[in-house]
């Protein structure tokens, strides 16, 4: 090997580089364990712990902080905490655009966009093909009622349509790239450790990925709000007092289907005296009339407002939508006249443990555009008011403190109040008390606020308003107790796959066996420096990967030294064997051709996977080139250095040295039988698709999965009909790992995107299974995550049907397109497009035999078997060492037709598969060792995922040798294997 001092002092300067990157997780790993010691369970103490030391020089001059930036960053599955997919609202955007065009086209488009999007399609792109069709020439974009307005003034009337899609698509994206930085901010100044923030592609979504957070109620709030900050007047509760009695009997006269009311009502009811003392204070008849019909909207007011006082009324804020569906009632609007018909309805903010909150009417006006926004706001902070309760108080700009002044002033004079309006939720209404406006621009907002509430809503504000909603399209939860039971069977099945690699590989190739085991080890230090050097996230899947990559990265070493016997067999000697078998026309083009395929797939993977996917396609993908860089060069410095110290390398046992050596098995006369067999395997697969179907996740079809823990084992089946009967649609219930583990499935309100119906599922799944438990577990308990945890919900996720349509879309994609790229490679590289063939139908016929599995033996297996992002990522696999496997056999055959092999053209190839057979065997062999490895230790929650490359692993092998070189053999052209045959007699006779 030429360059040998070099490759030694890249290999050595590239493991030093490791170690170090390496260090810096085994130093926070330290002072993590010195701060669980100190606070024996206080999540509190814990986290206070590590800030206090946050700024301490701890190693090689840099601060905790620093060192804990840099260690090996774990993913939500190890670590805990929550990952969340925002859809920034792309209709928001266009109708801020579009000065929320009445337009009854660009209206309908709108919504016609949302309902018919297709998956993969942005709702943009959903929008422009609605509104074509709706319009149909006749209105267009650039219309002076659409986008030629004066919020977008870059568009003139004269444009056409596909001049304002151009301005619309960069408009719509700096929107996102906005909401991008808002967020990006909100999360920096939350303090979290190592997030993970990016924009995926440009579909409007945003992924957020929080390791190690616990307060998953806190962070949805904090990733949703918009923070559009509002200062309105308001009226009094006797100013709306009239309005609000003629709608109740307006509303109750429709309920009994007596005559309408006409506008005349509000006049008339302004008589009854009894109106403001049920507005403004308790009636004394209110007992007495309790038996009464007080009409829909009086009998759900539970406490009057008071004498002056900005609220109307009190209600349990569960009737907070059906009020609203009362007020937002077309003959109720119509009672409106005056001042009052611009009046805007706001709910006061919701206290903790509170089922009670309050209705305030706020003073709006034709442009419903407040008096003043928060986009004033300069600076704003915790702080605490007279009473010391926490408020958060604001500094406004030069412009805004005019207004601001202006405003408070008219709120003296008119003993008024002005409300404090956060994405439309009154958090206060005060009135100003000090004589004359409010000068300075200097106000706060109280609320009945936690401190830490106060903190996060100051962050907010200063990190600034979203552009559009942000919605949860998708999120998971795992708790810290999950992850750690994650990382202990990850590092279980790791270090036992290792030794089964390490011994296997001295037991088959003796000395020769010990160089690819060192070079195994080099490896997996470079793949962890790699790792953390470049910031990548280890997670479950991503163990998985290396896992696997011990397993595949003795495969090139295996090609080499079955190559390197061969050619001893021959009469070479050492080091001419080695030459050979590291040369082109020995190993290294069969090596490259097989790491190519796997590499294509798994950028394929990469760029069509997300989360704990892309990190299993990141470690896959650097596994592939550091093993091929320590196989390639590392172990060859060792048998170099044997064979010029004179020192024998027999690449063998003596009891593996015969193994496989005269074997010699007719595949292509076995070609009826497999494809008899291989063809009724795919019939039942496609019957079992149509008749069985599959387990489909949330992925790919949307909804809720819990996986919560019991004290003792439990029946799925009743408790999915106890969930069912409480969530009053089908909750789904298996077993998953042990009988007192459950994963619960459930589809009810999964479209709905709000933190107020998540809290909502929570309590309906609290209700339901808390009759379980024999100690009073509480709410808390049972929901919120903590690294002690043992009951109750150990994790959870959500996909709405918009994600799951797109996901299902780009695993089809994902799936084809690695055929079709490895098709097109193996044509370019082999001249013929029968080996194309061949590994694209041997690969097919795998995909349809693991689907076939998973499709029959769903129902009764005891594992789960869900076709979901997992197993997509495992087929996939499949996929990559199916073609590797192929790609090594075809390359033998096609070695052996150029050369000078005695016999016709099935016998050529015949003799190429068997020369094969060693390394076939061998890989296969270490693969399904690890895999079965990782199959009994690796945990549940992977075990779906092991089983499907477990499969593959298995039928991938014998499809490469009875279906892929038969194909080969079937579709070559006849005057081609003439030409073959007549050229290899000639050879021969030639040697003769």
């Amino acid at each position: 090997m030429q360059n040998k001092g070099l490759v030694k002092f890249i290999a050595i300067i590239f493991a030093l580089v490791s170690i170090y990157q390496l260090s810096f997780t085994f130093v926070t790993d330290h002072y993590e364990k010195k701060a669980k010691e100190f606070a024996k369970g206080d999540l509190t103490k814990e986290a206070r712990y590590l800030d206090s030391i946050a700024n301490e020089k701890v190693y090689l001059g840099q601060t905790f902080a620093e060192v804990r930036s840099k260690e090996v960053q774990k993913g939500l599955d190890l670590e805990g905490g929550i990952n969340v997919m925002l859809q920034i609202s792309v209709k928001d955007i266009l109708k801020g655009l579009a000065n929320n065009s009445k337009n009854a086209v660009f209206n309908q488009a709108l919504v016609e966009a949302e309902k018919n999007r297709e998956g993969n399609q942005t709702y943009l792109e959903s929008f422009y093909v609605a509104f074509d069709k709706l319009s149909k020439g006749s209105v267009k974009l650039s219309s002076s009622e659409i986008f030629a307005n004066r919020n977008l003034q870059e568009v003139t009337t004269s444009m056409t349509d596909a001049q304002v899609k151009t301005i619309l698509n960069r408009k719509v994206a700096e929107s996102v790239e906005s909401a991008f930085r808002v967020i990006s901010e909100r999360i920096d100044k939350f303090g979290v450790a190592s997030p993970t923030i990016q924009k995926v592609g440009e579909s409007g979504r945003i992924l957020v990925e929080l390791p190690g957070a616990k307060d998953i109620d806190r962070i949805k709030n904090l990733l949703q709000s918009t923070a559009q900050l509002e200062f309105w007047e308001t009226y009094k509760g006797d100013e709306v007092g009239q309005f609000l009695m003629a709608a109740n009997n307006v509303l109750k006269e429709k309920k009994t289907k007596q005559p309408q009311v006409s506008k005349d009502t509000l006049k008339k009811e302004e008589a009854k005296t009894d109106v403001d003392k049920l507005l403004t204070g308790v009636s004394k008849d209110t007992a007495a009339n309790a038996q009464q019909d007080l009409g829909p909207i009086v009998s759900l007011i539970k406490a009057p407002g008071y004498q002056g006082s900005p609220i109307i009324a009190f209600f349990a804020t569960k009737d907070t939508a059906q009020v609203n569906t009362y007020l937002k009632d077309p003959q109720v609007r119509s009672l409106l006249n005056g001042d009052l018909r611009y009046v805007k309805f706001a709910w006061g903010k919701a206290k903790k443990d509170a089922n009670i909150v309050e209705l305030y009417a706020l003073k709006g006006n034709a442009q419903n555009i407040a008096p003043l926004s928060g986009a004033v706001i300069t600076e704003a902070r915790q702080d605490y008011d007279n009473l010391n309760k926490a408020v958060v108080s604001m500094q406004m700009n030069p412009n805004g403190a005019k207004i601001w002044e202006a405003l408070t002033g008219k709120a003296y004079t008119e003993q008024s109040n002005i409300a404090i309006v956060l994405d439309n939720i009154v958090y206060s209404a005060p009135g100003v008390t000090q004589q004359g406006g409010i000068a300075g621009g200097s106000s706060s907002i109280s609320g009945d606020f936690t401190v830490q509430e106060a903190k996060d809503l100051a962050n907010i504000l200063k990190a600034g308003k979203l552009p559009a909603s942000a919605d949860i399209i998708s999120s998971e939860v795992i708790g810290p107790s999950l992850g750690q039971a994650a990382i202990d069977a990850g590092l279980l099945s790791s270090v036992v796959g290792l030794i089964l690699v390490v011994g296997w590989m001295v037991f088959y190739y003796g000395k020769a066996g010990w160089y690819a085991n060192i070079a195994l080890l080099v490896n997996l230090l470079f793949l962890f420096g790699i790792l953390t050097s470049l910031g990548a996230v280890l997670t479950l899947p991503g163990i998985a990967g290396i896992v696997l990559t011990m397993g595949t990265a003795v495969d090139a070493n295996i090609i080499i030294y079955e190559r390197a016997k061969e050619e001893l067999r021959h009469g070479k000697s050492l080091k001419e064997a080695i030459a050979s078998s590291y040369s082109w026309h020995g190993a290294m083009r069969a090596i490259v051709d097989a790491n190519v395929t796997h590499i294509l797939t798994g950028i394929i993977l990469f760029i069509f996977g997300i989360g704990p996917i892309k990190g299993f396609a990141t470690t896959l993908l650097i596994g592939i080139f550091t093993s091929l860089f320590t196989s390639i060069f590392i172990a060859r410095i060792f048998l170099d250095k044997d064979a010029a110290a004179g020192k024998i390398v027999n690449f063998c046992t003596s009891i593996t040295k015969n193994w496989f050596t005269n074997f010699n098995f007719d595949f292509i006369k076995m070609k009826k039988a497999t494809y008899v067999i291989s063809g009724l395997v795919v019939i039942i697969s496609c019957v079992s698709f149509a008749v069985n179907g599959f387990d489909q996740g949330v992925d790919f079809v949307g909804g809720r999965t819990f996986q919560v823990k019991f004290e003792k084992p439990v029946e799925p089946t009743e408790i999915a009909e106890d969930l069912s009967s409480t969530f009053g649609v089908t909750v789904a219930a298996k077993q998953f790992g042990s009988a007192n583990q459950m994963r619960i499935i459930t589809k009810y309100k999964v479209d709905e995107e709000s933190a107020k119906v998540d809290q909502e599922v929570n309590e309906l799944l609290y209700k339901g299974l808390k009759k379980y438990y024999s100690s009073n577990i509480t709410y808390d308990d049972f929901i919120k995550t903590s690294e002690t945890k043992t009951l109750g919900v150990v994790s959870a996720s959500k996909v709405s049907a918009t994600v799951s349509e797109d996901i299902k879309t780009d695993s089809v994609y994902a799936v084809i397109g690695s055929m079709a790229v490895v098709f097109i490679y193996l044509m370019v590289s082999f001249r013929k497009w029968q080996y194309s063939l061949g590994a694209v139908a041997a690969v097919l016929h795998d995909v349809i035999f693991v689907l076939g599995i998973y499709s029959l033996c769903y129902k009764f297996l005891p594992w789960h078997m869900e076709i979901d992002q997992h197993f997509i990522a495992a087929i996939l696999t499949v996929i990559g060492y199916s073609m590797n496997d192929t790609v090594i056999v075809f390359d033998r055959v096609r070695e052996f037709l150029l050369g000078k092999t005695k016999g016709d053209f099935n016998h050529i190839v015949n003799d190429s598969v068997n020369t094969t057979l060693s390394r076939t065997i061998n890989t296969s062999l270490t693969m399904v060792l690890v895999l079965l490895i990782m199959f009994i230790f690796g945990g549940e929650s992977i075990r779906g995922f092991v089983f499907a490359m477990l499969v593959g692993i298995a039928v991938g092998t014998y499809s490469s040798l009875f279906l892929a070189t038969p194909i080969l053999v079937d579709t070559m052209p006849r005057k081609d294997k003439k030409e073959i045959e007549r050229l290899h007699r000639e050879a021969q006779e030639a040697e003769a």
